[in-house]
């Protein structure tokens, strides 16, 4: 499989990933970068193709959600670029898009006075080609390709995508959020599975406190501002976080008494509500409870913004968008509140860097607005985060829930990025990446055995666990046996026999055939001796067990290829060592195996032909020997299904060893 970002690869902004598995493309997201006004705006779409023909290298544009950051570059790709082919979106997408991006039109064109943008025309052909993707629903492109949407919490009509095509399968999240918030759920997906999970990092490194004590905080700073008579700015998007801090500030002032004006700066509210009405399936239990009695997006302490009210005396709250200060009301009104110390501004999200609220962040008290003109910031600078982006833990639940082979990591800033990467290499012991823009990345993906397991197995299988449940509840503390819960996860010890072509792949209990009958193939260039390791995917290992209790273990094995040259000079390495017994030796102290019962050092390795390293009770390390198909070094590493947690671990220092 190959993974290519074009935009959001070590950066946040300008998301725009291409995956090609099963020999078909897709582009998950076309967005734009807020940080620049040039050609950085948008994806370098030159590495497709410097043709123009785009519709024939690229099978099906995906787009997550509405933020211009994810479907900016839309209209510029269809329709000044010249791609005609389907563009896919959920129902709620597909209705705000052409609004965020008609606006967007409009500053650049009209206030900016930008050339060469897209127009509004364009706008309306582009969503001609769009394709409704509803949740759950499998949708096909062509005969092999599929799609899934999946609930990604964020904002209203965000999703997550499962693509399949063939034996090849990926997860691209988009922007997700693991936490339920005031007016959407939480972000969830199936089991899946896939080859590749494609997932954001906007908030990698950070773990969020209570989302209560963050909204007490946010009410309590708001309020102080405005009994001292301060103006309170809150940048955000005109849909999203701005309906989540409405409803808090609406409910809090109604709480209070209070009577200090709140003003909401958006045109779009009036069509934001109306939509939050269409779709109220996609928000949570609690709003559509109460959607029955009232509309909870009707604000009864909101009021519309006028331009004339800026230079208002008194305190007053504004909402104003768009959320990072870099064009639009919510930077107007900045210029003007800036100087006076007894304002206040509000971050409530993430801000890309480029732009006026990343500038101010970052503590810079003289902030150049354009080239033309700077403002002096004096205001009280506060950042609350009321992002909805899933923060570390959000992450690693995901990636957990999806259960994918390898991890892609986009949408983030790099340090981040390097941090997650370790976390989750340690924890799932899965490969994990983080390719910058236009940075091409093959994943070498394996294909699914479906068997048909036997019913006795399964019934074996089933009863085993309920008496290992048992025997835990009734060995516990209190010794007593808990409530029932779901078996979710069977351990199943069987034996597989892969299928000829006429007959499938069975699973099947080992009193069900005769083991003597299976042949076992030694490892290429080891002896076949008690070890028990061998090239077959199922195996007996004979060294520690009975020969009545062979059927009980069950042995895996895999073969690690290297580049030697590459690792003898990061070890700084002559050219007279065993590259391959060398690796062994950093493995072996790596892991702190007992040094009595290993060789001292490298030259005792390389005296040994076919040295081994043993950990735990069954996993084995090798230096097999070079092969007339295969003359790289490598090491031969097996293991038993009783110790494949540990063996995981010990796959995961080999992969850190040899890069």
């Amino acid at each position: 499989m190959k993974v290519v970002p074009l935009g959001a690869g070590q950066d946040v902004g300008r998301s725009c990933v291409l995956v090609t598995l099963g020999g078909k493309t897709i582009m998950f997201d076309c967005g734009m970068h807020m940080g620049y006004n040039d050609e950085r705006r948008f994806p370098d779409f030159n590495y497709i193709t410097t043709e123009g023909d785009f519709t024939s290298r690229i099978d099906a544009v995906v787009i997550t959600h509405f933020h211009l950051d994810h479907c900016g570059a839309l209209p510029h790709f269809t329709e000044q670029r010249g791609y005609h082919g389907p563009i896919y979106m959920t129902p709620p997408t597909k209705a705000i898009c052409p609004i965020l991006l008609e606006d967007f039109r409009k500053v650049a064109i009209e206030r900016k006075g930008e050339t060469g943008f897209f127009t509004s025309q364009h706008i309306k052909d582009c969503m001609k080609k769009v394709v409704p993707l509803h949740l759950h629903e499998t949708v096909w492109v062509d005969d092999e390709l599929e799609l899934r949407a999946y609930y990604a919490g964020h904002v209203l009509g965000a999703a997550m995508v499962y693509a399949r095509c063939g034996n090849e399968s990926v997860v691209y999240t988009g922007d997700y959020n693991m936490t339920p918030d005031r007016h959407l759920g939480a972000a969830w997906i199936d089991k899946v599975r896939p080859d590749v999970l494609i997932t954001e990092t906007t908030y990698g490194t950070t773990i969020r406190d209570s989302k209560r004590s963050r909204e007490r905080d946010f009410l309590e700073k708001v309020h102080r501002c405005v009994l001292r008579g301060g103006k309170v700015l809150i940048p955000c998007f005109a849909l999203g976080r701005a309906q989540e801090l409405c409803i808090l500030i609406d409910s809090y002032w109604e709480r209070m008494g209070l009577t200090v004006p709140v003003y909401f700066s958006a045109g779009l509210t009036e069509k934001a509500n109306r939509y939050y009405k269409l779709f109220i399936n996609w928000t949570n239990q609690k709003v559509k409870e109460s959607f029955v009695n009232r509309n909870p997006f009707d604000f009864k302490y909101i009021k519309p913004w006028s331009r004339d009210y800026v230079d208002l005396p008194g305190p007053m709250v504004v909402f104003a968008t768009p959320g990072m200060l870099h064009i639009g009301m919510s930077l107007e009104v900045f210029r003007k509140w800036a100087p006076d110390e007894r304002n206040m501004l509000i971050m409530p999200g993430y801000c890309v860097a480029g732009t006026v609220g990343a500038k101010v962040l970052s503590g810079m008290k003289v902030v150049e607005i354009d080239q033309y003109s700077q403002v002096q910031v004096n205001i009280d600078v506060q950042n609350l985060s009321f992002s909805a982006h899933a923060d570390a833990k959000g992450i690693m639940e995901l990636i957990r829930q999806a259960s994918p082979r390898n991890v892609v990591l986009v949408h983030g800033e790099k340090s981040r990025m390097s941090y997650l990467k370790s976390k989750i290499m340690g924890e799932f012991g899965c490969p994990c990446y983080d390719p910058a823009n236009g940075e091409l990345l093959e994943i070498e993906t394996g294909q699914d055995v479906r068997a048909l397991m036997s019913d006795q197995l399964f019934q074996a299988a089933w009863a085993k666990e309920q008496e290992r449940r048992q025997k835990s509840a009734v060995s516990s503390e209190n010794s007593v046996v808990p409530a029932a819960t779901p078996i979710t996860q069977l351990p199943v010890r069987g034996v597989l026999l892969l299928g000829d072509g006429k007959r499938p792949a069975r699973l099947l209990d080992p009193s069900e055939f005769d083991l003597d009958d299976i042949p076992i193939v030694s490892a290429p260039g080891i002896e076949a001796d008690s070890s028990g390791i061998s090239e077959s995917n199922v195996a007996a290992d004979t060294e520690e067990l009975a020969p009545s209790s062979i059927s009980d273990q069950v042995v895996f094995s895999t073969r690690r290829v290297f580049d030697g040259t590459e690792l003898a000079e990061r070890m700084g390495l002559s050219s007279s060592v065993d590259v391959a017994a060398a690796a062994l030796l950093a493995i072996r102290e790596l892991l702190l195996i007992d040094p009595a019962t290993q060789p001292r050092d490298a030259d005792e390795i390389s005296s040994k032909h076919t040295s081994v390293v043993r950990v735990g009770r069954s996993i084995e390390l090798s230096v097999p020997a070079k092969t007339a198909e295969c003359d790289l070094p490598s090491l031969y590493v097996s293991w038993a299904w009783e110790e494949e947690e540990l063996a995981t671990q010990v796959l995961v220092v080999i992969n850190r060893v040899l890069g």
